[in-house]
């Protein structure tokens, strides 16, 4: 596949969301922080990188609390103490509140520690969205409120599309509010 194609793909799979599943994240994130909740982003390496970035802007652009994490120290201390399978679970356990919702990604839907996680969080009562890709039948994808997933194998096009996604709800709060 060359360039060309890679970006046609990109497009073609961006374009393919189920927008009511969108637009319901969309509410989910603004009826939190309209309750005085958070929202709680995280995944694995690029997945990070996207939660980083989403949480800024959800903060900086929409007015919306957002937090993510992704601190070397937090990832260490707990991956130490609580095993790398559950680090994000326990980390939901010393920061999420009754009206956060939690937004994790992981492009295989297949990662121990946001599987866990996702499990953690409806546990505690918080609305969760998940953002997935590869099998239709991986693990994330059946434990969110929401369930946004993209059907490729391909790292790089599903992260793409996850943040294409979620920087879509991004504006969308942001034109909303007026920002």
């Amino acid at each position: 596949m060359n360039c060309a194609d890679r970006l046609k793909a990109v497009a073609d799979h961006i374009v393919l969301v189920d927008v009511d599943k969108l637009e319901g994240a969309k509410h989910l994130i603004t009826r939190a922080s309209k309750r005085g909740g958070k929202i709680i982003i995280a995944g694995n390496g690029a997945s990070a990188a996207i939660a980083s970035h989403v949480a800024v802007d959800l903060t900086k652009a929409s007015g919306i609390r957002a937090v993510n994490f992704n601190e070397a120290d937090l990832i260490t201390c707990f991956a130490n103490d609580y095993g790398y399978e559950h680090w994000i679970e326990k980390a939901l356990d010393f920061y999420a509140d009754g009206k956060d919702v939690v937004i994790l990604i992981s492009s295989s839907g297949m990662s121990p520690n946001v599987v866990n996680a996702a499990l953690k969080a409806k546990a505690m009562g918080l609305k969760v969205i998940t953002l997935s890709g590869f099998r239709k039948s991986n693990r994330l994808k059946k434990l969110g409120d929401i369930n946004l997933w993209i059907n490729s194998c391909e790292y790089n096009i599903v992260e793409t599309v996850h943040q294409a996604w979620l920087l879509a709800i991004v504006d969308q709060v942001a034109a909303e509010k007026g920002k």
